[in-house]
């Protein structure tokens, strides 16, 4: 689960894109520690129905990321997921490279955009409130296709 959805009011989204979404259990556990921010430790703490915690029956620890990460793409593989969320570089970089579609927070957030469940740039300025290291270009690119979108209806 992304954190930074959280912080930006936008996990209402995912099960209107996702029938399910699943976390295995180091990320449902990251999602709870002190330091992670309280509305993302609210929100572990009363899941929604649409979420659910899986661990994987296997774990390829050949992979160089993070346990987090690493048990994310593991299950994902398991479950045939439609997609893995995940930002950080290495991470997407093993999850493309065991097979599986990975799409990022602002990818998700122009998604919803797109099927008009959340107005793009007022998402991304709370997406921008938050401490996520975000890059400039792809917001920016996905703010001119979200204006383009909006042209051609």
């Amino acid at each position: 689960m992304n954190t930074y959805l959280i912080l930006c009011g936008a996990e209402s989204i995912l099960p209107s894109l996702f029938r399910q979404v699943v976390i295995p259990p180091t990320v449902f556990r990251e999602l709870q520690q002190p330091n992670t921010p309280p509305p993302v430790r609210q929100w572990a703490a009363s899941l929604p129905t649409w979420v659910a915690v899986q661990s994987p029956k296997t774990v390829n620890l050949a992979l160089d990321v993070d346990a987090g990460e690493l048990e994310a793409i593991c299950l994902a593989q398991e479950i045939q997921a439609d997609a893995v969320l995940m930002d950080y570089r290495a991470g997407r970089n093993a999850a493309i490279h065991c097979g599986l579609a990975v799409v990022g927070t602002i990818g998700l957030l122009e998604q919803a955009a797109a099927r008009g469940l959340i107005e793009l740039p007022q998402a991304m300025e709370r997406l921008r409130q938050t401490n996520a290291r975000l890059d400039a270009e792809l917001i920016h690119a996905a703010l001119e296709r979200d204006k383009a979108r909006k042209r051609g209806r």
